[in-house]
């Protein structure tokens, strides 16, 4: 039976049975969408590895207990998921300054400024609305699966993807309205000769 052949929940089994490679194979399709949950949620790249490294330990010795109710992926990303908003839980009670992640690939000065104003705003959400909007928002599942993998209700992602983007929307509105020639823009509008304001 060749790799195409052989579904995430055959892996599983297979893992859970005794077979020693199975389960880095589960690892290698999905370590890149898991990573990238890991580093979204958390905005530290040492401690998303470290958590993710947990979460497959995890997942690693709790083989035996899936149970086929969701999709596998749906399952690791659960257990991910659950791993980084522990230590986000232990970061709170001693509270660190993570430094902003960085991305390896090179991009325009704007893009990678822009992309680090996301990061830092994500990083000041409440953990469940951030763990909502980068399951949602940045890695593009489903609302249901994204209330599978946080164990809670479809409406309640709803409402803090919903919350989410409002607070989002706060924090960048800088992005929105950019100032194109240098000048800092008055909370008014610029008087005309007239003495009346220009756009009325």
């Amino acid at each position: 039976m060749d790799d195409a052949e052989r579904d995430d929940a055959w892996l599983l089994r297979a893992h859970a049975q005794g077979d020693p490679n199975a389960f880095a194979e589960l690892v290698r399709r999905h370590r890149d969408r898991l990573w990238a949950v890991a580093l979204r949620t958390l905005g530290d790249r040492e401690e998303a590895a470290d958590a993710l490294q947990d979460a497959l330990l995890s997942a690693f010795r709790a083989a035996a207990n899936f149970r086929g109710e969701s999709a596998v992926t749906t399952w690791l990303h659960r257990i991910v998921v659950n791993a980084c908003l522990d230590r986000i839980r232990r970061r709170q009670a001693r509270p660190t300054v993570p430094l902003p992640e960085t991305d390896v690939t090179p991009a325009p000065a704007s893009d990678r400024e822009t992309a680090l104003d996301v990061r830092q705003a994500l990083l000041q959400l409440p953990m469940e609305q951030r763990a909502a909007l980068v399951l949602v928002d940045v890695q593009g599942y489903a609302v249901a699966e994204a209330a599978v993998m946080l164990g809670v209700a479809e409406g309640t992602i709803k409402s803090r993807c919903a919350r989410g983007r409002a607070r989002l929307a706060m924090l960048l509105g800088h992005l929105r309205n950019p100032v194109t020639d240098g000048r800092v823009p008055s909370e008014k509008t610029t008087p005309s000769a007239s003495g009346k304001e220009s756009g009325a």
